[in-house]
């Protein structure tokens, strides 16, 4: 049991990090084309990455069990919904604001998860875990400059992106119990998600191959990284993790991406900054000892 809990734990961070830094490489990604064909692209890749691994593993599998398919395919479609838009708002709030900003807003859904979770299905929530999200919001606020918060289209849009986010992971959750198939439940919500996300681009945006191709290195590490293994790691992350918890680990991609604007874009990290980062990075550790010490 521990193994499964080191290992979901290792997939969580794993998958914080990807997210993080591909926030560079989205806000990067639309000089060319929008946001709806962005993210469509990302998701079809992040599909045709993980499709092979799915016909090796799962298929046989899932053809040989005694699964209710029609349920879990409302799920599969509510879940590649939830995907799409949270990503296609994602991309919408890097037009109007920048990558830290749409990075901490984004990351809010770690407050929302709980009374998601708690609502949808009465999940009781570890005390550990309130003391731990009003450090990654203080946080946040660090990355956003606190002396310079300005309420933007773009921080709006990202804020209603966390509240895709939220039911995203608690429904991925809801999901495993029933269906324990996470390169299945990964690749359809991708494939399902680019879909959604394609027919409205093919009525709003130019969507022209040319000026795809012309992304091709941000789409590339966005659609393979970010959306084929990261959306795996993360499903695997949440097999033995909890929703509200694995959302604190989540969190760690507003400080990562933080860092990776410093590294990348050349963004100034103030110590102001460097304290929210670590502020973040104790609330993910203290969410996860405290548990860990009482069962044992």
């Amino acid at each position: 049991m521990k193994n499964k809990l080191y290992f979901s734990l290792i997939c969580a961070v794993t998958t914080s990090f990807i997210w993080g830094t591909a926030f560079v490489a989205q806000d990067m990604g639309m000089d060319h084309i929008g946001p709806l064909t962005f993210t469509s692209a990302r998701l079809f890749l992040g599909f045709l990455t993980l499709l092979p691994f799915f016909l090796y593993f799962d298929l046989k599998k899932i053809k040989q069990g005694n699964y209710n398919l029609k349920k879990i395919l409302v799920y599969l479609i509510f879940i590649g919904f939830l995907i799409a838009y949270g990503n296609a708002l994602q991309q919408y709030a890097l037009l109007y604001t920048d990558v830290a900003n749409t990075a901490v807003f984004t990351v809010l859904y770690v407050v929302f998860v709980p009374f998601v979770s708690y609502f949808f299905f009465s999940k009781n929530i570890h005390w550990s875990v309130w003391p731990s999200i009003l450090m990654c919001l203080l946080g946040g606020f660090c990355l956003t400059e606190i002396n310079n918060v300005t309420v933007r289209l773009g921080d709006s849009i990202a804020l209603l992106n966390a509240i895709f986010w939220s039911f995203h992971i608690v429904f991925i959750s809801k999901l495993l119990k029933e269906f324990n198939f996470p390169l299945t439940i990964a690749a359809s919500q991708c494939l399902i998600g680019s879909i959604l996300t394609f027919i409205p681009a093919l009525i709003t945006e130019e969507v022209i191959i040319s000026n795809i191709l012309l992304e091709y290195k941000e789409i590339l590490y966005v659609g393979i990284l970010s959306s084929g293994f990261a959306f795996l790691l993360q499903v695997f992350g949440q097999q033995n993790l909890g929703p509200a918890p694995v959302a604190i680990i989540f969190s760690l991609e507003g400080a990562i991406a933080a860092i990776a604007g410093w590294l990348i874009l050349n963004q100034f990290l103030t110590e102001i900054k460097v304290f929210g980062i670590l502020l973040i990075i104790f609330a993910v550790i203290f969410s996860q000892i405290v548990p860990f010490y009482k069962k044992n």
